[in-house]
């Protein structure tokens, strides 16, 4: 990662609180406008991210229009900005106008600076997720792979290993849930290997029935069976050069895995009603969301074959094992349907980024694929909501809200305990991930009850 600070202006005519905002913020490069036309001059100049924006600014400080006009005109001019309402005009019809021109969420003075930082913390990585999506959407992410979006540790991880496996000749097993994008994965293979230009034909074995999936896979001559009227290449003889995937694996039945098995250990097919046998050169990749090591153990899946096909298992995480990757693949199906669907490009509201990633996600990429796409038919104003993913929760307890001191000891407890994880107990180590120093690591681990870690004394 790039080691350059992220640029944040302040748009207040107030030279105190511009001095407080930016020793409060001292983590971006902070640049100050009083003016809607000094402000608009700072966003063509310094480009930021983010923008505190102050609603009574001259030549009006005590109303809000000239406030909002800047708003609108921020947004027009760079409307992935993050723009936050600071003001300390009360009602709550402001904030609700404020985030119906598109700001990104609303602070009222005096401010709080810890919530501030946390507003600011979570528009900062909402605009990096964004602007991730927009490089892989262009195709100019250089790791990334075709069709794969992903940007959390465990999927950099499989990407990796995709990466390592696609120029060689190792037959590979995908394993994971329904959704998770084997079939994209599946894809990205072959399109890495020295067999991309020659053909990548699927097979979906718990699609087909048992009696036809024989002949589909081996092809059959002309006579072999009523109907068979004509020779017919089956699919492995088709994927001749290039790559085979056998998606669904674990659904065939047990009388064809045999002949699976004898076709991946001579390289030779013979077809139905046939005599001679055919070599073929074809790369398999397979795929499957059932655990195969139990249905070897009940008797439905031949263990020697599980060796054949996978040579390399690839575990593919579910979408809520991935953190910010639903938000990151939210924001790009989202472009992707308004333009299938010929609407104005939507974003999503602060209500609905927290409800996808605090959404379990069962049915994976694809459940998420379809609420957004939903939602961007429905729709009807500049913003997708909770509701319009249908997200909302019905859970009394879920949708209390709780006092911002609770929501900030749980958020610092839960970094806490995560540094301490990530770095086995080491409290140097940790206050250099969270940026404090060790006696402040110590006092938040009292205030939050996090447990001592117990490990060796530190030299």
């Amino acid at each position: 990662m790039s080691s350059k600070r992220t640029r944040l202006l302040v748009v207040e005519d107030d030279p105190g609180l511009q001095r407080q905002l930016k020793w409060a913020l001292d983590a971006f490069d902070v640049d100050c406008a009083s003016t809607r036309e000094e402000a608009l001059s700072a966003l063509k100049r310094h480009e930021p991210a983010i923008v505190l924006q102050d609603l009574g600014l001259p030549p009006d400080p005590n109303g809000v229009e000239e406030g909002f006009a800047t708003i609108t005109e921020l947004l027009r001019a760079a409307p992935r900005v993050k723009v936050i309402v600071v003001t300390g005009r009360e009602g709550r019809e402001h904030a609700l106008r404020a985030i119906r021109l598109g700001a990104y969420d609303f602070c009222q003075k005096p401010v709080d600076s810890q919530l501030l930082s946390l507003i600011v913390d979570r528009a900062h990585r909402i605009y990096q997720l964004e602007a991730e999506n927009q490089r892989l959407a262009e195709g100019s992410s250089p790791s990334a792979l075709d069709g794969v979006i992903g940007a959390s540790e465990p999927m950099m991880k499989v990407c990796r290993l995709i990466q390592k496996l696609a120029p060689t000749q190792a037959t590979v097993l995908l394993l994971g849930e329904s959704g998770t994008g084997k079939e994209c994965l599946a894809q990205a293979l072959h399109a890495l290997s020295e067999r991309a230009s020659q053909p990548m034909v699927a097979i979906n074995c718990a699609a087909i029935p048992d009696t036809l999936l024989e002949s589909e896979l081996f092809g059959y001559e002309r006579g072999a069976f009523t109907g068979a009227v004509r020779q017919t290449l089956g699919k492995i003889e088709t994927a001749n050069g290039g790559t085979l995937f056998l998606d669904e694996i674990g659904d065939m039945p047990l009388s064809l895995q045999a002949k699976l098995l004898r076709f991946l250990q001579e390289r030779s097919i013979e077809r139905l009603g046939g005599r001679g046998l055919i070599a073929v050169d074809v790369r398999i990749v397979a795929a499957t969301h059932q655990d195969l090591k139990a249905e070897i153990a009940r008797g439905r899946f031949r263990e020697d074959l599980y060796y054949r096909i996978g040579e390399v298992s690839v575990a593919i995480p579910p979408l809520r094992e991935r953190g910010s990757d639903a938000v990151l693949l939210a924001n790009y199906l989202l472009q992707q349907s308004c333009k299938r669907h010929g609407k104005p490009l939507l974003k999503l509201g602060p209500d609905a980024i927290a409800a996808i990633e605090g959404h379990a996600w069962p049915g994976n990429v694809r459940e998420l694929e379809n609420r957004i796409n939903g939602a961007a038919i429905m729709t009807e104003g500049k913003l997708i909501s909770a509701a319009d993913l249908c997200l909302g929760s019905t859970d009394a307890g879920e949708a209390q809200i709780l006092p911002l001191r609770e929501v900030r000891q749980r958020a610092e407890s839960a970094a806490v305990q995560r540094a301490l994880a990530l770095t086995g107990g080491n409290i140097a180590q940790a206050a250099e991930l969270l940026g404090v120093t060790r006696p402040t690591l110590y006092d938040l681990m009292q205030r939050t009850a996090t447990p001592s870690p117990k490990r060796a004394p530190e030299t």
